[in-house]
C-alpha cells in the first residue's frame, strides 16, 4: 500500500511539472502590454511547483528505498521533515543554480537532476518570449 502511495505522488508530481510549463506557455500577456504582473506571478508559481514536484520525486525514490541523493558517504536524516527539508533544498539549488555540491545526486538522480536543472535554464527564457517577443498574430485579409 505504501508503494502505491509512492507511485501516485510520482505522478502526481510529474503531472504538476507538466501542467505548470504548459500554464506558462499558454498564459500570453494582453496585446500591447509587454511585462505582465499575471505573468511574473505565473512563473513563481511554475518555479514552485516545479520545485515541490521535483522534491516530491526525489523524496519518493527515497522513500522506496532508492538512494538518489548523497551527502557526503550518504544522505543523513534524523527524521521525516529533516528528509523532507533535504530534497526541497537540493531541488530549489538544483533549479535555480545548478547546485552546489553540498547534496550530489546519484544513479537515477543524476538523470532527474539533468531534466530539472534544464528546466530551470528553460524558464526564464519561456518567460522572455511569452512576455516580450510575444505578438499575436492576426490573419491577413485577401
Amino acid at each position: 500500500m505504501g508503494n502505491l502511495f509512492i507511485l501516485f505522488i510520482i505522478i502526481a508530481a510529474l503531472t504538476g511539472i507538466v501542467m505548470s510549463l504548459f500554464l506558462l506557455l499558454k498564459n500570453q500577456p494582453p496585446e500591447g502590454r509587454r511585462i505582465s504582473l499575471r505573468n511574473f506571478i505565473v512563473l513563481v508559481l511554475v518555479y514552485a511547483t516545479v520545485m515541490t514536484g521535483f522534491g516530491a520525486l526525489y523524496l519518493s525514490l527515497e522513500l522506496l528505498g532508492l538512494s538518489v541523493l548523497l551527502e557526503g558517504e550518504e544522505l543523513k536524516y534524523e527524521s521525516f521533515p529533516h528528509l523532507v527539508e533535504d530534497v526541497m533544498y537540493f531541488s530549489a539549488v538544483t533549479l535555480l543554480t545548478v547546485g552546489y555540491g553540498d547534496i550530489i545526486p546519484q544513479g537515477i538522480g543524476r538523470w532527474i537532476a539533468m531534466v530539472q536543472a534544464l528546466i530551470g535554464y528553460l524558464l526564464p527564457a519561456a518567460f522572455v518570449v511569452t512576455t516580450v517577443f510575444y505578438r499575436e498574430t492576426k490573419p491577413e485579409r485577401l
